[in-house]
Protein backbone atom coordinates (compact mmCIF):
# COMPACT_ATOMS: atom_id res chain seq x y z
CA UNK A 1 0.00 0.00 0.00
CA UNK A 2 2.68 2.27 1.09
CA UNK A 3 4.16 2.05 -2.52
CA UNK A 4 1.22 2.60 -4.27
CA UNK A 5 0.47 5.39 -2.25
CA UNK A 6 4.13 6.99 -2.70
CA UNK A 7 3.22 6.37 -6.67
CA UNK A 8 0.34 8.65 -6.14
CA UNK A 9 2.31 11.34 -4.95
CA UNK A 10 4.63 11.45 -7.55
CA UNK A 11 1.97 10.97 -10.57
CA UNK A 12 -0.38 13.48 -9.49
CA UNK A 13 2.74 17.05 -10.04
CA UNK A 14 3.51 15.17 -13.15
CA UNK A 15 0.09 14.77 -14.16
CA UNK A 16 -0.77 18.63 -13.10
CA UNK A 17 2.47 19.61 -15.22
CA UNK A 18 1.65 17.66 -18.40
CA UNK A 19 -1.84 18.91 -18.33
CA UNK A 20 -0.04 22.59 -18.13
CA UNK A 21 0.43 24.51 -21.43
CA UNK A 22 4.12 24.99 -20.11
CA UNK A 23 4.56 21.52 -20.55
CA UNK A 24 4.47 21.81 -24.16
CA UNK A 25 6.68 24.66 -23.99
CA UNK A 26 9.42 22.28 -22.78
CA UNK A 27 8.46 19.59 -24.65
CA UNK A 28 8.74 21.79 -27.79
CA UNK A 29 12.34 23.29 -26.91
CA UNK A 30 13.65 19.98 -26.14
CA UNK A 31 12.50 18.30 -29.60
CA UNK A 32 14.18 21.99 -31.32
CA UNK A 33 17.40 20.81 -29.37
CA UNK A 34 16.97 17.61 -30.72
CA UNK A 35 16.21 18.62 -34.07
CA UNK A 36 19.35 21.09 -33.92
CA UNK A 37 21.82 17.98 -32.82
CA UNK A 38 20.81 15.45 -35.22
CA UNK A 39 21.18 18.28 -38.46
CA UNK A 40 24.71 18.79 -37.76
CA UNK A 41 25.53 14.91 -37.20
CA UNK A 42 25.79 12.27 -39.59
CA UNK A 43 22.09 11.04 -39.38
CA UNK A 44 20.89 14.50 -40.66
CA UNK A 45 21.28 13.09 -44.78
CA UNK A 46 19.62 9.95 -43.87
CA UNK A 47 16.46 11.82 -42.04
CA UNK A 48 16.32 13.94 -45.01
CA UNK A 49 15.87 10.95 -47.40
CA UNK A 50 13.38 10.32 -45.21
CA UNK A 51 11.71 13.36 -45.21
CA UNK A 52 11.88 13.21 -48.73
CA UNK A 53 10.30 10.03 -49.59
CA UNK A 54 7.29 9.96 -51.66
CA UNK A 55 4.01 8.85 -49.73
CA UNK A 56 0.54 8.31 -51.13
CA UNK A 57 -2.19 6.16 -52.87
CA UNK A 58 -3.72 5.29 -56.15
CA UNK A 59 -7.55 4.78 -56.07
CA UNK A 60 -9.19 4.17 -59.38
CA UNK A 61 -7.16 6.53 -61.28
CA UNK A 62 -6.71 9.34 -58.57
CA UNK A 63 -3.74 9.52 -57.90
CA UNK A 64 -1.73 11.51 -54.55
CA UNK A 65 1.87 11.38 -53.99
CA UNK A 66 3.80 13.91 -51.88
CA UNK A 67 6.97 13.61 -49.81
CA UNK A 68 7.06 12.84 -46.49
CA UNK A 69 7.66 16.51 -45.18
CA UNK A 70 4.85 17.62 -47.03
CA UNK A 71 2.29 15.57 -45.48
CA UNK A 72 3.59 16.57 -42.24
CA UNK A 73 3.39 20.63 -43.12
CA UNK A 74 0.14 20.23 -45.37
CA UNK A 75 -1.24 17.47 -42.92
CA UNK A 76 -0.43 18.08 -39.59
CA UNK A 77 -0.68 21.91 -39.88
CA UNK A 78 -4.17 21.50 -40.75
CA UNK A 79 -4.88 20.01 -37.20
CA UNK A 80 -3.23 22.48 -35.60
CA UNK A 81 -4.53 25.42 -37.79
CA UNK A 82 -8.24 23.54 -37.39
CA UNK A 83 -7.40 24.12 -33.10
CA UNK A 84 -6.76 27.69 -34.05
CA UNK A 85 -9.76 28.11 -35.80
CA UNK A 86 -12.10 25.88 -32.88
CA UNK A 87 -10.18 28.73 -30.68
CA UNK A 88 -11.23 31.95 -32.77
CA UNK A 89 -14.64 31.06 -33.26
CA UNK A 90 -15.37 30.67 -29.33
CA UNK A 91 -13.50 33.75 -28.49
CA UNK A 92 -15.87 35.49 -31.17
CA UNK A 93 -19.20 33.87 -30.11
CA UNK A 94 -18.30 34.25 -26.42
CA UNK A 95 -15.49 35.19 -25.77
CA UNK A 96 -13.16 38.07 -25.31
CA UNK A 97 -13.33 39.04 -28.95
CA UNK A 98 -16.95 39.11 -29.07
CA UNK A 99 -16.67 42.71 -26.91
CA UNK A 100 -16.18 45.10 -29.24
CA UNK A 101 -14.29 47.35 -26.20
CA UNK A 102 -12.37 44.09 -25.32
CA UNK A 103 -11.59 43.04 -28.81
CA UNK A 104 -10.25 46.56 -29.88
CA UNK A 105 -7.35 46.16 -28.60
CA UNK A 106 -5.79 42.81 -29.38
CA UNK A 107 -6.88 43.34 -33.18
CA UNK A 108 -4.76 46.50 -33.57
CA UNK A 109 -2.06 45.60 -31.36
CA UNK A 110 -2.05 42.03 -33.97
CA UNK A 111 -1.83 43.99 -36.97
CA UNK A 112 0.90 46.06 -35.65
CA UNK A 113 3.02 43.58 -34.61
CA UNK A 114 2.53 41.70 -38.55
CA UNK A 115 2.83 45.15 -40.49
CA UNK A 116 6.57 46.25 -38.52
CA UNK A 117 8.51 42.47 -38.74
CA UNK A 118 7.51 42.66 -42.54
CA UNK A 119 8.36 46.24 -43.08
CA UNK A 120 11.70 45.60 -41.73
CA UNK A 121 12.27 42.40 -43.11
CA UNK A 122 11.84 44.44 -46.43
CA UNK A 123 14.42 46.77 -45.39
CA UNK A 124 16.87 44.61 -44.50
CA UNK A 125 16.17 42.71 -48.29
CA UNK A 126 15.84 45.55 -50.63
CA UNK A 127 18.90 44.71 -52.81
CA UNK A 128 18.56 41.16 -52.67
CA UNK A 129 16.98 38.65 -54.59
CA UNK A 130 13.68 38.55 -55.68
CA UNK A 131 13.50 34.69 -53.67
CA UNK A 132 15.17 36.19 -50.47
CA UNK A 133 12.63 38.89 -50.09
CA UNK A 134 9.76 36.74 -50.71
CA UNK A 135 10.44 35.96 -46.85
CA UNK A 136 8.97 39.03 -45.97
CA UNK A 137 6.33 36.75 -43.62
CA UNK A 138 8.45 34.75 -41.92
CA UNK A 139 8.77 37.82 -39.26
CA UNK A 140 5.18 38.35 -38.97
CA UNK A 141 3.81 35.43 -36.58
CA UNK A 142 3.67 34.38 -32.83
CA UNK A 143 4.31 31.21 -31.35
CA UNK A 144 1.09 30.69 -29.62
CA UNK A 145 2.32 27.66 -27.41
CA UNK A 146 5.85 28.76 -27.29
CA UNK A 147 4.80 32.29 -25.65
CA UNK A 148 2.01 31.11 -23.70
CA UNK A 149 4.00 28.23 -22.24
CA UNK A 150 6.93 31.10 -20.83
CA UNK A 151 3.88 33.24 -19.69
CA UNK A 152 2.57 30.15 -17.52
CA UNK A 153 5.95 29.33 -16.14
CA UNK A 154 5.73 32.86 -14.42
CA UNK A 155 2.47 31.13 -12.00
CA UNK A 156 -0.28 32.52 -10.74
CA UNK A 157 0.48 35.98 -9.95
CA UNK A 158 0.24 36.33 -13.77
CA UNK A 159 -3.33 38.42 -14.62
CA UNK A 160 -5.84 36.23 -16.18
CA UNK A 161 -6.64 39.53 -18.56
CA UNK A 162 -2.58 39.26 -19.70
CA UNK A 163 -3.12 36.07 -20.85
CA UNK A 164 -6.00 36.67 -22.49
CA UNK A 165 -4.64 39.47 -24.23
CA UNK A 166 -1.83 37.57 -25.23
CA UNK A 167 -3.37 34.58 -26.50
CA UNK A 168 -6.01 37.04 -28.83
CA UNK A 169 -2.92 38.47 -30.36
CA UNK A 170 -1.66 35.26 -31.13
CA UNK A 171 -5.17 34.15 -32.44
CA UNK A 172 -5.64 37.01 -34.21
CA UNK A 173 -1.49 36.97 -35.81
CA UNK A 174 -2.39 33.32 -36.89
CA UNK A 175 -5.45 34.35 -38.90
CA UNK A 176 -3.33 36.82 -40.43
CA UNK A 177 -0.56 34.28 -41.36
CA UNK A 178 -3.49 32.13 -43.03
CA UNK A 179 -4.39 35.28 -44.84
CA UNK A 180 -0.84 35.60 -46.10
CA UNK A 181 -0.56 32.02 -46.88
CA UNK A 182 -3.49 32.00 -49.16
CA UNK A 183 -2.85 35.24 -50.85
CA UNK A 184 1.16 35.23 -51.21
CA UNK A 185 2.03 31.24 -50.45
CA UNK A 186 0.05 29.36 -52.51
CA UNK A 187 0.64 28.08 -55.64
CA UNK A 188 -0.61 27.99 -59.19
CA UNK A 189 -4.33 27.90 -58.25
CA UNK A 190 -6.88 25.01 -59.36
CA UNK A 191 -10.44 27.09 -59.29
CA UNK A 192 -12.63 24.02 -60.17
CA UNK A 193 -10.54 22.33 -57.16
CA UNK A 194 -11.47 25.52 -54.78
CA UNK A 195 -15.17 25.57 -55.87
CA UNK A 196 -15.19 21.54 -54.97
CA UNK A 197 -13.95 22.49 -51.18
CA UNK A 198 -16.33 25.47 -50.77
CA UNK A 199 -19.24 23.01 -51.76
CA UNK A 200 -18.36 20.43 -48.98
CA UNK A 201 -17.42 23.90 -46.55
CA UNK A 202 -21.18 24.35 -47.58
CA UNK A 203 -22.40 20.78 -46.92
CA UNK A 204 -20.97 21.44 -43.27
CA UNK A 205 -22.58 24.86 -42.68
CA UNK A 206 -26.28 23.23 -44.13
CA UNK A 207 -25.29 21.00 -41.38
CA UNK A 208 -24.65 23.11 -38.83
CA UNK A 209 -27.84 25.12 -39.40
CA UNK A 210 -30.35 21.90 -39.40
CA UNK A 211 -28.53 20.79 -36.02
CA UNK A 212 -26.16 17.86 -37.04
CA UNK A 213 -23.78 17.70 -33.85
CA UNK A 214 -21.91 14.45 -35.01
CA UNK A 215 -17.91 14.80 -34.87
CA UNK A 216 -18.05 12.23 -37.89
CA UNK A 217 -20.50 13.97 -39.96
CA UNK A 218 -17.96 17.13 -39.66
CA UNK A 219 -15.18 15.07 -39.51
CA UNK A 220 -15.90 12.80 -43.15
CA UNK A 221 -16.91 16.42 -44.78
CA UNK A 222 -13.85 18.16 -43.49
CA UNK A 223 -11.16 16.09 -44.43
CA UNK A 224 -12.55 14.51 -47.27
CA UNK A 225 -13.79 16.97 -48.65
CA UNK A 226 -12.65 20.45 -47.50
CA UNK A 227 -8.55 19.55 -47.03
CA UNK A 228 -8.27 17.21 -49.89
CA UNK A 229 -9.89 19.90 -52.42
CA UNK A 230 -7.85 22.72 -50.63
CA UNK A 231 -4.97 20.27 -51.23
CA UNK A 232 -4.80 19.73 -54.77
CA UNK A 233 -6.32 23.15 -55.73
CA UNK A 234 -2.61 24.96 -55.26
CA UNK A 235 -4.49 26.60 -51.96
CA UNK A 236 -2.03 25.82 -49.11
CA UNK A 237 -4.42 22.88 -46.88
CA UNK A 238 -3.95 24.76 -44.06
CA UNK A 239 -6.41 27.40 -45.33
CA UNK A 240 -9.02 24.70 -45.21
CA UNK A 241 -8.70 23.81 -41.14
CA UNK A 242 -9.13 27.37 -40.54
CA UNK A 243 -12.52 27.23 -42.65
CA UNK A 244 -13.48 23.86 -41.84
CA UNK A 245 -13.46 24.98 -38.08
CA UNK A 246 -15.71 27.84 -38.68
CA UNK A 247 -18.43 25.13 -39.44
CA UNK A 248 -18.59 23.78 -36.56
CA UNK A 249 -21.54 23.88 -34.54
CA UNK A 250 -20.76 26.38 -31.01
CA UNK A 251 -24.44 25.64 -29.84
CA UNK A 252 -25.73 23.20 -27.18
CA UNK A 253 -28.21 20.85 -28.24
CA UNK A 254 -29.84 21.56 -24.38
CA UNK A 255 -29.72 24.60 -22.73
CA UNK A 256 -28.28 25.22 -18.86
CA UNK A 257 -31.54 25.57 -17.58
CA UNK A 258 -33.69 22.33 -18.92
CA UNK A 259 -29.68 20.26 -18.22
CA UNK A 260 -30.61 21.44 -14.83
CA UNK A 261 -33.73 20.24 -14.47
CA UNK A 262 -33.04 17.01 -15.93
CA UNK A 263 -29.86 16.55 -13.72
CA UNK A 264 -32.47 17.31 -10.50
CA UNK A 265 -34.80 15.05 -11.32
CA UNK A 266 -32.74 12.13 -12.41
CA UNK A 267 -30.22 12.58 -9.20
CA UNK A 268 -33.86 12.40 -7.27
CA UNK A 269 -34.49 9.09 -9.05
CA UNK A 270 -30.81 7.85 -8.25
CA UNK A 271 -31.39 8.57 -4.80
CA UNK A 272 -35.24 6.45 -4.55
CA UNK A 273 -33.69 3.81 -6.63
CA UNK A 274 -33.58 0.12 -5.59
CA UNK A 275 -29.83 -0.89 -5.01
CA UNK A 276 -28.40 -4.00 -5.10
CA UNK A 277 -27.49 -6.22 -2.52
CA UNK A 278 -23.74 -5.88 -4.13
CA UNK A 279 -24.36 -2.54 -4.14
CA UNK A 280 -20.11 -1.72 -3.18
CA UNK A 281 -19.56 -3.54 -6.60
CA UNK A 282 -22.37 -3.15 -8.56
CA UNK A 283 -24.74 -0.70 -9.27
CA UNK A 284 -28.81 -2.22 -10.02
CA UNK A 285 -30.39 -1.91 -13.63
CA UNK A 286 -32.05 1.10 -13.10
CA UNK A 287 -29.10 2.91 -11.80
CA UNK A 288 -26.97 1.68 -14.50
CA UNK A 289 -29.93 3.74 -17.13
CA UNK A 290 -29.87 6.75 -14.42
CA UNK A 291 -25.68 7.43 -15.35
CA UNK A 292 -26.18 6.17 -18.45
CA UNK A 293 -28.64 9.12 -18.94
CA UNK A 294 -26.85 11.57 -17.38
CA UNK A 295 -24.00 11.03 -19.44
CA UNK A 296 -26.02 11.30 -22.61
CA UNK A 297 -27.54 14.69 -20.81
CA UNK A 298 -24.32 15.80 -20.30
CA UNK A 299 -22.91 14.93 -23.67
CA UNK A 300 -25.27 17.27 -25.44
CA UNK A 301 -24.83 20.16 -22.10
CA UNK A 302 -21.37 20.63 -24.38
CA UNK A 303 -21.16 22.72 -28.05
CA UNK A 304 -19.26 20.33 -31.23
CA UNK A 305 -16.82 22.62 -31.09
CA UNK A 306 -15.85 22.63 -27.57
CA UNK A 307 -15.85 19.19 -27.38
CA UNK A 308 -13.21 18.89 -30.44
CA UNK A 309 -11.00 21.78 -29.25
CA UNK A 310 -10.72 20.01 -25.69
CA UNK A 311 -9.77 16.68 -27.34
CA UNK A 312 -7.14 17.69 -29.86
CA UNK A 313 -5.37 20.14 -27.75
CA UNK A 314 -3.42 17.49 -25.88
CA UNK A 315 -2.74 16.14 -29.68
CA UNK A 316 -1.35 19.51 -30.78
CA UNK A 317 0.24 20.39 -28.58
CA UNK A 318 2.14 16.59 -27.32
CA UNK A 319 2.10 15.38 -31.30
CA UNK A 320 1.27 17.95 -34.04
CA UNK A 321 3.46 20.82 -33.21
CA UNK A 322 6.32 18.50 -31.69
CA UNK A 323 6.62 16.55 -35.05
CA UNK A 324 6.78 19.63 -37.12
CA UNK A 325 9.77 21.00 -34.92
CA UNK A 326 11.69 17.77 -35.36
CA UNK A 327 11.19 18.10 -39.27
CA UNK A 328 11.55 21.77 -39.69
CA UNK A 329 13.91 23.36 -37.15
CA UNK A 330 17.01 21.40 -38.04
CA UNK A 331 20.13 23.97 -38.91
CA UNK A 332 22.88 22.59 -40.37
CA UNK A 333 25.90 24.88 -39.57
CA UNK A 334 28.14 24.52 -42.39
CA UNK A 335 31.07 27.25 -42.58
CA UNK A 336 31.23 30.65 -41.19
CA UNK A 337 28.09 30.64 -38.77
CA UNK A 338 28.31 34.72 -38.29
CA UNK A 339 28.64 35.04 -41.96
CA UNK A 340 25.04 32.64 -41.90
CA UNK A 341 23.62 34.52 -39.29
CA UNK A 342 24.31 37.96 -40.13
CA UNK A 343 23.32 37.72 -43.74
CA UNK A 344 19.79 39.52 -44.85
CA UNK A 345 17.72 37.52 -44.75
CA UNK A 346 18.39 35.88 -41.24
CA UNK A 347 18.74 40.24 -40.24
CA UNK A 348 15.23 40.71 -41.65
CA UNK A 349 13.55 37.39 -40.05
CA UNK A 350 15.84 38.10 -36.65
CA UNK A 351 15.45 41.93 -36.00
CA UNK A 352 11.79 41.68 -37.92
CA UNK A 353 10.67 39.39 -34.53
CA UNK A 354 12.35 40.98 -32.01
CA UNK A 355 11.97 44.44 -33.08
CA UNK A 356 9.02 44.34 -35.08
CA UNK A 357 6.78 42.54 -33.06
CA UNK A 358 7.45 44.94 -30.28
CA UNK A 359 6.98 48.46 -31.85
CA UNK A 360 3.88 46.59 -33.48
CA UNK A 361 2.63 45.18 -30.50
CA UNK A 362 3.71 47.68 -27.72
CA UNK A 363 3.91 51.29 -29.59
CA UNK A 364 0.34 50.18 -31.14
CA UNK A 365 -1.13 49.95 -27.98
CA UNK A 366 0.57 52.22 -25.60
CA UNK A 367 0.07 55.13 -28.09
CA UNK A 368 -3.57 53.69 -28.30
CA UNK A 369 -4.19 53.66 -24.90
CA UNK A 370 -2.76 56.92 -24.24
CA UNK A 371 -4.82 58.39 -26.51
CA UNK A 372 -8.22 57.00 -25.73
CA UNK A 373 -8.58 54.63 -28.30
CA UNK A 374 -8.48 51.35 -26.32
CA UNK A 375 -8.57 50.92 -22.17
CA UNK A 376 -5.82 49.35 -20.40
CA UNK A 377 -7.00 45.84 -19.16
CA UNK A 378 -8.08 45.29 -15.66
CA UNK A 379 -4.74 44.40 -13.70
CA UNK A 380 -2.02 44.95 -16.38
CA UNK A 381 0.42 47.88 -16.48
CA UNK A 382 2.91 49.28 -19.34
CA UNK A 383 5.38 47.12 -18.10
CA UNK A 384 3.56 43.88 -18.77
CA UNK A 385 2.26 44.97 -22.28
CA UNK A 386 6.14 45.30 -22.71
CA UNK A 387 6.98 41.66 -21.52
CA UNK A 388 3.93 40.35 -23.62
CA UNK A 389 5.25 42.00 -26.45
CA UNK A 390 8.52 40.13 -26.00
CA UNK A 391 6.67 36.95 -25.78
CA UNK A 392 4.85 37.75 -28.85
CA UNK A 393 8.07 37.67 -30.70
CA UNK A 394 9.20 34.29 -30.06
CA UNK A 395 8.00 32.99 -33.90
CA UNK A 396 9.37 29.68 -34.16
CA UNK A 397 6.19 27.29 -35.36
CA UNK A 398 4.66 29.84 -37.25
CA UNK A 399 7.64 31.18 -38.63
CA UNK A 400 9.33 28.25 -39.54
CA UNK A 401 5.96 27.14 -41.19
CA UNK A 402 6.19 30.33 -43.41
CA UNK A 403 10.17 29.85 -43.61
CA UNK A 404 8.94 25.88 -45.07
CA UNK A 405 6.41 27.58 -48.44
CA UNK A 406 8.38 30.91 -48.50
CA UNK A 407 12.29 29.59 -50.25
CA UNK A 408 13.09 27.48 -52.63
CA UNK A 409 16.99 28.24 -51.79
CA UNK A 410 17.63 26.30 -48.79
CA UNK A 411 20.87 28.69 -47.98
CA UNK A 412 18.01 31.45 -47.48
CA UNK A 413 15.35 29.00 -45.75
CA UNK A 414 18.57 27.81 -43.17
CA UNK A 415 19.59 31.46 -42.49
CA UNK A 416 15.84 32.02 -41.78
CA UNK A 417 15.63 29.35 -39.35
CA UNK A 418 19.27 30.82 -37.73
CA UNK A 419 17.68 34.39 -37.46
CA UNK A 420 13.90 32.88 -35.97
CA UNK A 421 15.86 30.60 -33.09
CA UNK A 422 17.96 33.48 -32.07
CA UNK A 423 15.39 35.76 -31.98
CA UNK A 424 13.11 33.41 -30.45
CA UNK A 425 15.36 32.76 -28.03
CA UNK A 426 16.25 36.07 -26.71
CA UNK A 427 12.48 37.31 -27.10
CA UNK A 428 11.78 34.81 -24.68
CA UNK A 429 14.25 35.20 -22.11
CA UNK A 430 13.63 39.12 -21.82
CA UNK A 431 9.96 38.69 -21.85
CA UNK A 432 10.43 36.33 -18.90
CA UNK A 433 12.67 38.88 -16.98
CA UNK A 434 10.58 41.94 -17.67
CA UNK A 435 6.91 40.16 -16.37
CA UNK A 436 8.85 38.95 -13.36
CA UNK A 437 9.72 42.04 -12.47
CA UNK A 438 6.74 43.73 -13.54
CA UNK A 439 4.19 41.38 -11.74
CA UNK A 440 3.31 41.37 -8.11
CA UNK A 441 5.56 39.59 -5.84
CA UNK A 442 3.56 36.94 -3.93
Amino acid sequence: MNKIHLIRRLATPLTRFIQNSSFSAVLLFLVTFLAFVLANTPAHEHIQKILSTPIGFHLNGFKLNKPFILWINDGLMSIFFFVVGLELKREIVAGELSKPQNALLPIMAAIGGMLFPALIYIGFNLNSSSDAIRGWGVPMCTDIAFSLGVLLLLGSQVPMQLKVFLTAVAIIDDIGAVTVIALFYSSEISFENVMIGFFFLSLMAVGNWIGVRSVLFYGVLGIGGVWLAFLLSGVHATVAGVLSAFAIPASRSINKDDFLEKLQSLTQDFKESVSSRHERYLVSPGEENIINEVKKISNYAISPLQKLEHSMHPLVAFAVIPIFALANAGIPIRGDWFAMATSPVALGSGVGLLVGKIAGIYGVSIIGIKLGWFAMPAGVNNRMILGTSFLAAIGFTMSLFITSLAFENPIYAAQAKMGILLASLVAGICGFLILKLALPRQ
